[in-house]
């Protein structure tokens, strides 16, 4: 072995170059060297395999590249999503006192379930007032009722007791008139005989003169002449006294034809003055049975109700507290009917729209629900919020903003319920 290595020593030194110059390739590397390369179609045929295997793994990496792509751009997801939900809250809509309450935070609930009962006293007190009111309305509708066909007849009688009237006051004034004419022909009469008496006096004065007649006959002529003159004059009278009878008895009858213009027209008024006054007790006795149904929903609204099935949270309801209407004293949140609210934004909506299948990945439990789009909000989140932007000041920056989407579950995926408000939620909108 000793002489191996001292045998080889010396090739080694004669293979070493001189000092200062290059070291020189060994020999087999010159040959190699010295070999001309293989093509590119030497080697395909020499290794086919490697060609296949090459050829294999490329098609494998453009199908899984393109599939990936596909994959990538068959949905949009967000993690900005939460679950969503009606919130019922439970007020008063009365004041009152609450006398007891029946439910605690976290308890389930049924619709129609008692929850808080407020002291009924002062509604039981206004209901009996109520219905007081509401028997003297009624009393007073029927005192005024009968007015009614009263004042109808009444009215009938006048006028027809005013043609009567007209009547009596008619045949009074032909009659008036008979007297005043046969007053008239009597004084036409008296005076004819006065004249004939005057003439007669005439005569027997100058008889008289003569002595042809006693003066017993002249003075009986005399008389008779003063007599016929008296007799004239109470006939004028009775004649003057007849035409103002006829005046009177015109009179009566102007005043009978009045009353019966005035009864035929005030009838009608006077009957719709009592219905009328019968209408007004009647919408007055309407006003309080109003009255007494609100005093009875009043009482109602004592006894609070669960609006629907659902879990109680946020109770500030305690028995002895005075509430005012409005007053929120719990919610009922419904577990059986919720969604999912997802803000994805405006970029991804372009192929987005109802109905599509989604999958909903719930952070609580680490699980996944399906579900489909429902509907599109109106308009994007910045402009349901508090204080809308303004871009009108013109120092506009452009930021993406966010559409609400709400995507409901598909049905029997929650029967236990174990989903609630507010819980995040990572979605999945499956564009095709």
């Amino acid at each position: 072995m000793p002489e191996t290595a001292e045998a080889k020593q010396p090739q080694a030194q004669d293979n070493a170059a001189p000092q200062g110059q290059p070291p020189q390739k060994p020999k087999s590397d010159a040959k190699a060297e010295s070999r001309p390369k293989k093509s590119l179609g030497r080697r395909i045929r020499e290794h086919p395999i490697r060609l296949v295997i090459f050829l294999i793994v490329l098609g494998v990496a453009v199908v899984g590249g393109i599939r990936f792509w596909n994959y990538l751009s068959s949905y949009e997801d967000t993690d900005d999503a939460q679950i969503d939900g009606d919130i019922y809250a439970i007020t008063s809509r009365i004041s009152g006192v609450i006398k007891a309450v029946y439910v605690q935070d976290n308890q389930q609930v049924k619709a129609g379930q008692l929850l808080v009962e407020l002291d009924p006293q002062d509604y039981d007190v206004a209901i009996n007032q109520a219905k007081a009111a509401l028997s003297e309305s009624q009393s007073l509708v029927a005192v005024a009722q009968p007015n009614v066909p009263i004042t109808s007849v009444t009215t009938e009688t006048t006028v027809t007791t005013s043609a009567v009237d007209i009547a009596s006051a008619r045949a009074a004034v032909a009659g008036a008139q008979r007297d005043y004419e046969s007053a008239v022909a009597d004084a036409r009469k008296m005076e004819a005989d006065s004249v004939k008496a005057q003439a007669d006096l005439s005569r027997y004065k100058m008889l008289i003169a003569k002595d042809e007649i006693s003066q017993q006959q002249y003075d009986q002529a005399v008389a008779s002449a003063n007599a016929t003159l008296a007799d004239v004059e109470a006939k004028r009278a009775t004649a003057a006294a007849a035409a103002q009878e006829i005046e009177q008895q015109q009179a009566k009858l102007q005043q009978a034809q009045t009353r019966q213009i005035e009864a035929q027209r005030n009838r009608p008024q006077q009957i719709a003055i009592q219905n009328a006054e019968v209408k007004s007790r009647q919408a007055t006795a309407e006003r309080q049975r109003t009255v007494v149904d609100q005093a009875m929903l009043n009482l109602s609204y004592t006894k609070i109700v669960a609006p629907i099935d659902g879990i109680i949270g946020k109770k500030n309801a305690e028995p002895g507290q005075q509430v005012a209407p409005g007053q929120q004293l719990m919610a009922d949140v419904p577990v059986n009917d919720i969604w999912v609210t997802a803000n994805f934004k405006e970029t991804q909506l372009e192929k987005m729209h109802p109905g599509q299948r989604a999958t909903l990945h719930v952070d609580s439990y680490n699980r996944d629900y399906e579900g489909f789009v429902e509907s599109v909000a109106a308009a994007s989140g910045a402009r349901f919020s508090l204080l809308p932007p303004e871009n009108a000041t013109g120092n506009y920056v452009k930021v993406v903003q966010r559409v609400p989407i709400r995507i409901r579950f598909n049905p029997g995926q929650d029967n236990d319920h174990l989903l609630r408000p507010g819980m995040s939620v990572e979605p999945k909108v499956w564009l095709k």
